[in-house]
């Protein structure tokens, strides 16, 4: 099965994908991370074609071979991938490489634009959605800093997520939307759990 899980920055995507994979015995891809990749290539001067990424176990990402996943935590790298993201460009190879990985199936992929344009025929889709002041509350208990700036980092990237004229933000027709709004990563686990014993249960019939 494939599991595409989409929503906006902190809304609990990685978290929730990670643990569903980890529960199911599927592969982990965080697009998110590739992008982020994709912008610490950039950097280091890698020409678009020749970038070089794939998805080992557990989400970790190899650049030309070399695993970076601890490298990626920078938040310049993650503000960098954002600007990338609205490169046709750029889209275009990460979009490749990802539906690559999907064709070989058991996955659980999160990012903006799985369920839309990356995996838009995967068995379950997933939106995860959270307010914009509850996302903001997260990043700042994982890095902290000032809360308003976070919110307005969170602002600017839901708007340019959204209004991106390639593969813009937003649910799958099919998906389902969950309000991970005052919610633990158990509870959200447990209902997305949920939703793939009840997938199952109709692609079996």
């Amino acid at each position: 099965m494939r599991i595409a899980i989409d929503g906006p920055a902190a809304a609990g995507k990685t978290t929730l994908a990670r643990s569903l994979a980890e529960v199911l015995g599927y592969l982990f891809v965080p697009t998110g991370a590739m992008y982020r990749a994709a912008a610490l290539a950039r950097r280091r001067g890698i020409p678009l074609e020749a970038l070089d990424l794939r998805v080992e176990e557990g989400g970790r990402i190899l650049l030309g071979g070399e695993d970076v996943t601890e490298l990626l935590s920078n938040p310049e790298l993650d503000d960098l991938s954002s600007q990338l993201a609205v490169d046709s460009r750029v889209r275009k190879r990460l979009v490749e490489v990802q539906r690559r990985i999907g064709a070989g199936g058991d996955v659980v992929m999160e990012g903006r634009d799985i369920g839309t344009v990356v995996l838009p025929d995967a068995e379950l889709k997933i939106y995860l959605w959270a307010t914009e002041e509850e996302r903001a509350r997260r990043r700042h208990r994982e890095q902290g800093g000032d809360f308003a700036q976070i919110l307005a980092a969170i602002r600017r990237r839901d708007e340019r997520d959204s209004t991106r004229p390639d593969s813009p933000l937003r649910p799958a027709p099919d998906a389902v939307v969950l309000d991970t709004t005052g919610k633990t990563p158990e509870e959200v686990l447990a209902q997305a759990l949920e939703l793939v014993e009840e997938r199952r249960a109709h692609l079996a019939r």
